[in-house]
């Protein structure tokens, strides 16, 4: 099938060269002129491991092409993909459409053919409505169908979400679109991935439940974390206790700094906003939402605690300032509350991250940045880890222990048992556990 992916994006790179690697002919289209010459040189503009492999191969055999030019794209695609940013707007919280509406008006009136448009950008309930509304009002005569599709990539682990996914979600109540889609995912028929169909309202409404779950199971364990430091509880078999139980399951119950990224902390927001816009308020995600934002600013005061209540004229070692390993992504992440309050705390932070400096450099400011984790280290008086990249989960502690001067280990990712650190000569602190002293 010929697929035109608007929005070279996170999801539109990722799904495009997804797509065509289905076998299906696949065109993304971006606006920046810049981005797709880039492309086209095989250079990718996010780290996602695997995915310039994706795309340089599917484009040396011409099933994956990158352009400006929506004219010549659009008119010859079965499906037309909107994968175009929704960020939450400034001021009320709400996802803001622009970007989504403006893509249907360009769409309108290059459609030839039948032609299925399809919203992969994560939008509110009722979006796929105003799409219809506004491609009928441009293009009245359109053959047409607007059908939901939303994406459910982890970032690190894109391209095996996409191939080999738990579930494909689809909503659309016409048939001809049903039909277009299944082709276009036939693919994981062999693997029997489930495939949900339903109506578009529905669909949407499918990726902000997913994702305020998942972040409410995110903000559970870590107020469970905070209850074990207070009575000597572990919460690692805390979580691992509840789990077990196949009713919770064990994923998401890493207690930690609190959750950031492109997805939970906007979506969180704009479902608790179209849940207000609607009247049916939703106090457990608004409770969640507030958590989250509370608890980043929390972890900076715990190393401070650790620290015995001042870090005035400290060094402190960061490894780690992207929200999560295996991505260059710092939207929302926990360093940009963290390190802020600890620098404005006096102390002076040398950090070191293996993809996601260069976009850091340009929201942090103050920061000494390391050539590697060792680098890092030398001449700190305490190490802080804020992101579980693999790399600083095998840590020489003897070459620690040469390097850094200080004997403070601040572990807010649990990547470290407490009797492995303190017994090197550290006295370490972690989340929801007790702390160890040499």
């Amino acid at each position: 099938m010929r697929v035109a992916m608007i929005g070279t994006g996170y999801v539109g790179l990722v799904s495009g060269a997804c797509f065509s690697d289905f076998g299906h002919e696949v065109t993304c289209v971006d606006k920046d002129a810049s981005k797709i010459e880039a492309l086209e040189r095989g250079e990718i503009p996010i780290y996602e491991p695997g995915l310039d492999v994706l795309v340089n191969g599917n484009m040396q055999v011409g099933r994956l092409t990158f352009t400006t030019d929506l004219a010549n794209t659009v008119p010859e695609a079965d499906a037309v993909f909107i994968a175009v940013g929704t960020p939450s707007r400034r001021g009320d919280g709400h996802a803001d459409l622009s970007y989504v509406y403006a893509a249907a008006r360009e769409i309108a009136p290059l459609l030839t053919g039948y032609t299925v448009v399809v919203t992969k950008s994560t939008v509110p309930v009722g979006t796929g409505d105003e799409v219809e509304r506004i491609i009928r009002e441009v293009a009245p005569d359109a053959d047409f169908d607007v059908a939901s599709n939303p994406e459910f990539l982890r970032e690190g682990s894109a391209i095996e979400d996409f191939k080999r996914p738990d579930r494909v979600v689809v909503g659309t109540d016409a048939e001809r679109a049903q039909d277009v889609m299944r082709e276009l995912y036939r693919p994981l028929f062999l693997r029997e991935t489930p495939m949900v169909i339903t109506n578009r309202q529905t669909s949407e409404l499918i990726k902000y439940a997913g994702n305020a779950f998942l972040a409410t199971k995110i903000s559970f364990i870590n107020e469970m974390a905070d209850i074990c430091e207070k009575t000597g509880a572990n919460v690692i078999d805390v979580a691992k206790g509840i789990g077990l139980d196949g009713r919770i399951g064990k994923l998401f119950l890493h207690a930690g700094p609190g959750y950031g990224g492109s997805c939970f902390p906007k979506d969180t927001l704009a479902l608790v906003k179209t849940a207000e816009d609607v009247g049916a308020p939703t106090g457990i995600v608004s409770a969640v939402v507030e958590a989250n934002a509370s608890r980043k600013k929390r972890m900076a005061h715990k190393v401070i605690e650790a620290a015995g209540g001042n870090v005035s004229g400290k060094k402190i070692a960061v490894l780690g300032v992207t929200f999560k390993p295996n991505t260059d992504d710092m939207r929302d992440s926990p360093s940009l509350d963290i390190i802020p309050i600890l620098k404005d705390s006096g102390a002076s932070i040398r950090a070191f991250d293996p993809a996601g400096m260069d976009e850091a450099k340009e929201l942090i400011d103050g920061v000494d940045w390391a050539e590697n984790a060792y680098d890092a280290i030398n001449g700190a008086d305490i190490l802080l880890i804020l992101t579980e990249w693999n790399e600083f989960r095998a840590l020489q502690w003897d070459k620690v222990a040469k390097a850094m001067p200080g004997r403070l280990v601040v572990d807010l990712r649990n990547i470290y048992t407490p009797h492995e650190v303190a017994r090197q000569g550290f006295t370490y602190h972690s989340i929801g556990r007790a702390p160890a002293t040499a």
